[in-house]
């Protein structure tokens, strides 16, 4: 193992000790850690993060989830820390459900604030307490959560400017069947240099 991996591993372990009611796991993969923690006891694991002299993982740097639609526990709420004083990375990640509120961190880092919006907007994952908690990303009447695995690859409804009407409007989305016929041969077709092993196979 590296040094890094070493060093990791042993944070990995003071904080599981530290903070027993909130880490359900500690994991090391390819120099990071990775914390997995219960969801009633995120804001006390985040707090230790950032102000405990071990860690000073002061900077939030990214808010996301991930679907896996066959678990009852459908999400997995993603945080990447950095400690810029120990030069470390963290990624702490709880498993919620559909209808499971998870704690917002506005108020011990307030970059929270846009990423929850994001994730909010983009898997319909709700965060209690937050102070504006709206779609950030997508139309205020948008339907549905586009990161979701069940969300339809071409949306709900498309959006055109009506020059009767004078305005934007919604309509059902409508394709014509020649968009549905996918052609799964080289994308540079007609271009002058083609790529070796980029042709199209020749017709039995």
């Amino acid at each position: 193992m590296s040094d890094i991996t070493d060093a990791l591993e042993e944070l990995g372990a003071t904080i599981a000790l530290k903070q027993a009611d909130a880490v359900l796991a500690t994991s090391t993969a390819f120099d990071e850690l990775t914390v997995t923690a219960a969801p009633a006891h995120l804001e006390a694991l985040m707090e230790y993060l950032r102000d405990d002299p071990s860690c000073r993982f002061s900077t939030l740097i990214d808010i996301t989830a991930v679907d896996h639609p066959e678990r009852p526990a459908r999400f997995d709420v993603v945080y990447h820390l950095l400690s810029m004083y120990r030069n470390q990375r963290i990624r702490v990640k709880l498993a919620v459900r559909e209808d499971e509120m998870v704690p917002s961190l506005c108020a011990l880092y307030p970059a929270a604030n846009w990423y929850e919006r994001e994730t909010f907007d983009m898997f319909g994952i709700l965060f209690a307490n937050h102070p504006d908690l709206r779609r950030i990303l997508t139309d205020y009447g948008f339907r549905g959560h586009p990161l979701r695995k069940d969300f339809p690859t071409t949306g709900y409804v498309e959006v055109r400017y009506d020059e009767v009407q004078k305005r934007v409007v919604y309509e059902p989305v409508k394709l014509v069947q020649e968009y549905r016929q996918f052609d799964f041969m080289s994308p540079w077709e007609g271009a002058e240099y083609i790529l070796p092993g980029d042709q199209k196979a020749e017709a039995k």
